[in-house]
Formats: structure tokens, C-alpha cells, sequence
């Protein structure tokens, strides 16, 4: 999965273009009556964003248990497929059968614009029990009822620290811990610069993006009837607050300077790789990235911290996902639903692919499963998916454009402080969020 900001927004973006399109191009209805039947002799096309040699190979051995279940199905698969081909593809009336996506963030679009087919019927009719799968995936693969994406694979974010550096200390519950145990593991230069960062808060350092801390500090991102509610959000407040105290500390001047001097996310010059910081909020992939690039680092991973007084919801951390689904205009609905509904509650499906990839399976009972082979500290994040306190970013008709929205300010006006009044600023900020939702349909 491993998606970046940028990557996400252009995701958004690239989907948010179907509802232009939506009445259009590719036929009209659900399509569940169209096609051949799932028994018939025929060729599946199935688009997937995987591209390296063990990924594709993944793909392959998860797709071969299906094969033996439906030898009447061949499956085609075609690796290194972007959210942007995706798109052309279905305004072109040209699909393939299955489509997947690194990002859950345009489902809201893909749903709403009929992008993606409503799967509610196809569902019901397996008589596919959702339960199986936590509450957060349910939520991050529907919008208004409408369920057009079941969940393939998923991500939890966890803290990573690293042994050496902790000289001893237990990773911090609460925010406040974070801060102290940061502030004492930090190790400057003779002038003043980061040498070694206990933990580095600001949004522009790698996964420490805006959803991935707001939510430990419990942020609800919209109100109940899809308004934005930065302002109002006493959740919001406190996450920037910690984040500005501690940018603070640390000297806006040195902690751009940190950032400028810092490797390659996901290569072997990632600063917690180097020992350059001691700890840091990271998705379980990181754990293969270890085990590759850098075996001789001891390290351990725990839930993220929550603020003072929330124990009970210590535990939870942010979760998302890989989705897939049925294009409008697919020529083999059928026989696609059939594939996809192998693929995303079958165990061993589920646990082959957890396994190469390094990601967490997506059903209940797969979390689980014996036949996870997958390195020790790879349990913190099964427990964090299937946390009840864990919680994703709510969909939208506009994809992921208000976390952009607020990423941007967070990093362009409040961490430089260039924000003034903050009550104003985040007014301000629901404002233009607002004004998006409401160009998109919302």
C-alpha cells in the first residue's frame, strides 16, 4: 500500500473526474444481469497496482486457489495499474472485469458517480456475512449505503522504536509521555541542529501525516451530516498543539533543516533504518523493510500513544486499505464478483498474500490464522486492526480533499507560524472544505 500524500491526492483527483462521466460512458445499472453466468467458460481482466517481482508473484499464488475452484475462469492479471488508467479506462467504456486501488480515499467518489458498481446485491445474494471484517473496513469500503469496494489487504500504523536509542525507556502510552521520552532522547549538535530526533512530529515527516496522528488524538474530521468540523473539534486542537509545542522545542529552523537532510521513505537511508531517530509512527510494512534493509536493528513496535485520560482507547491506531471492485461497464460481472469475493474472505488467500507482502489480512479469522509467518513485531498491528478504538478517515464525494486541506495548513502555516488566530484559521479552513464538498455533490 504505502501510499504518500501526493500519490493519494492525485488518487482523489483521477477519481473525482469520473463524476463528470458518471452518466455517460460504460452503460447504465449495476450490471449484475449482463455478462455470461459465473459457471460459463470465460476470461476474468483484473487490474492490480503491484509491480515488484515478489508483489506480482503474491498476486499470482493468492489468484491460483481461485483457479482451482473455477477452472471454467481463467484470470488475466495486469500488474502496475494506476488509479489514473483506472479512470480512462472506465470513461473510455473500455474496463476491465476487476479493478483494485492502493488508496480507500476515493471510494465516496467511486460510489457515489456509479465509478465503481454498487456490490450490495451481489452480497446479499452470497448471503457474505460483512461481520467478518472490523468495523473501520466496513466503513472505509461503502459511502451512503452504498458499497461499491470490498477491502483486500489493509494497513495499521503502530509506533516503531528503536531499542538501542530507547536505553532502556518502555514506549510511551499517552502524548505526554511521547514529549518528555522525546525531548530526552534527542541528541543535538554542538549548534543545535538535530543529530539523533527522539520522535519528529511534524506532518512532512513521512507517515507522520496529518490522519495518522489526528485520529490517535481522536479527531472526527466531519460532522454527522458530512460538514467539515476543524473548528469545531476540540480533538484537532489538542493534535496541533502537541505538534506545534514540540516543533517548538526542537526549532522550526532545525527541524526543516532535519527534514531536508533525510533519506528516501522506503529505502534503506529511512532515518529510524540509520538510527537517526528513536521513534516514530510507521505502517507494519515497515517491519518487511526492516527484516530487508536493516536486520541488525533492534527494534520493537507498540500501539501510538493517545492523549492524557484516554486509556480505554489505547490500543486503536489508524487503519486503511487496498480496495477492489467491479468497474462499470465490466464484461463478466458475474464471474468477477465470484473472483473478488474469493479473494477478500477466502483465509488462505488472505494469509498467502499477508505473507509476501507484509500486510495485514483483512477478515477476522484471518488475522488469526496459523499460517501467518510474519516477524514478532508484526503482532502489534493485527491487534491494532482488529482494535475496536482503531478508526479511518470517514469517505467523501470529493475523496480525501479535506486531509489534503488540512495538511497543507498544517505544514504550510501552522508548524512555521504563520497560522495567527487558530480558531479563525481552522473557520477558515471549514470553509474551504465546505465549498469542495459542496462543488462534489456533498
Amino acid at each position: 500500500m504505502r501510499t504518500s500524500t501526493t500519490r493519494r491526492l492525485a488518487a482523489a483527483l483521477a477519481a473525482a473526474g469520473l463524476g463528470l462521466t458518471a452518466c455517460t460512458a460504460g452503460g447504465s445499472g449495476d450490471g449484475r444481469s449482463g455478462g455470461p453466468k459465473a459457471g460459463e467458460k470465460q476470461t476474468i481482466e483484473v487490474w492490480h497496482g503491484w509491480s515488484a517481482p515478489h508483489e506480482v508473484k503474491a498476486f499470482q499464488d493468492a489468484v491460483a486457489g481461485f483457479h482451482r475452484l473455477h477452472p471454467n475462469i481463467t484470470v488475466k492479471l495486469v500488474k502496475d495499474q494506476t488509479d489514473d488508467r483506472i479512470t480512462n479506462a472506465i470513461r473510455g467504456g473500455n474496463p476491465p472485469d476487476v479493478v483494485s486501488s492502493f488508496t480507500t480515499d476515493s471510494v465516496g467518489q467511486w460510489c457515489q458517480s456509479g465509478a465503481w458498481q454498487d456490490l450490495s446485491g451481489d452480497i446479499s445474494g452470497s448471503k457474505l456475512d460483512m461481520n467478518q471484517f472490523p468495523k473501520p473496513v466496513q466503513q472505509y469500503t461503502q459511502y451512503k449505503g452504498r458499497r461499491c469496494a470490498m477491502p483486500l489487504l489493509a494497513d495499521a500504523y503502530g509506533l516503531y522504536y528503536n531499542k538501542a536509542l530507547m536505553k532502556g525507556e518502555q514506549p510511551p502510552r499517552t502524548f505526554s509521555e511521547l514529549t518528555a521520552l522525546a525531548k530526552k532522547l534527542t541528541v543535538r549538535n554542538p549548534d543545535g541542529t538535530i543529530k539523533v530526533a527522539g520522535f519528529m512530529p511534524s506532518a512532512q515527516y513521512y507517515e507522520h501525516q496529518v490522519q495518522h496522528l489526528a485520529t490517535q488524538f481522536g479527531a472526527k474530521w466531519l460532522t454527522p451530516n458530512g460538514r467539515a468540523s476543524f473548528a469545531a473539534d476540540p480533538a484537532v486542537k489538542a493534535y496541533l498543539q502537541w505538534d506545534k509545542s514540540l516543533i517548538d522545542w526542537y526549532g522550526y529552523d532545525n527541524v526543516k533543516k532535519f527534514l531536508h537532510s533525510m533519506g528516501q521513505e522506503f529505502e534503506s537511508s529511512n532515518p529510524f533504518e540509520k538510527g537517526k531517530v528513536a521513534m516514530a509512527v510507521d505502517g507494519e510494512w515497515r517491519t518487511k523493510f526492516m527484516q530487508e534493509e536493516a536486520p541488525k536493528v533492534d527494534y520493537g513496535t507498540a500501539p501510538a500513544p493517545v492523549p492524557d485520560g484516554q486509556d480505554a482507547r489505547y490500543g486503536g491506531g489508524f487503519v486503511t486499505g487496498t480496495v477492489i471492485g467491479i468497474p462499470r461497464g465490466a464484461k463478466h460481472r458475474a464471474a468477477a464478483w465470484e473472483f473478488i469475493r474469493y479473494l477478500t474472505t477466502d483465509t488462505t488467500a488472505l494469509v498467502t498474500f499477508a505473507n509476501a507482502l507484509g500486510n495485514v489480512p483483512t477478515t477476522i479469522a484471518s488475522l488469526s490464522s496459523p499460517g501467518l509467518k510474519l516477524p514478532p513485531q508484526f503482532k502489534t498491528f493485527l491487534d491494532v486492526f482488529k482494535n475496536p478504538a482503531s478508526a479511518t478517515t470517514p469517505p467523501t464525494p470529493n475523496g480525501n480533499d479535506y486531509v489534503v486541506k488540512f495538511q497543507q495548513f498544517v505544514q504550510d502555516q501552522w508548524e512555521p507560524g504563520k497560522a495567527g488566530d487558530l480558531g479563525k484559521a481552522l473557520t477558515d479552513l471549514d470553509g474551504k472544505v465546505d465549498a469542495s464538498l459542496k462543488l462534489a455533490g456533498g
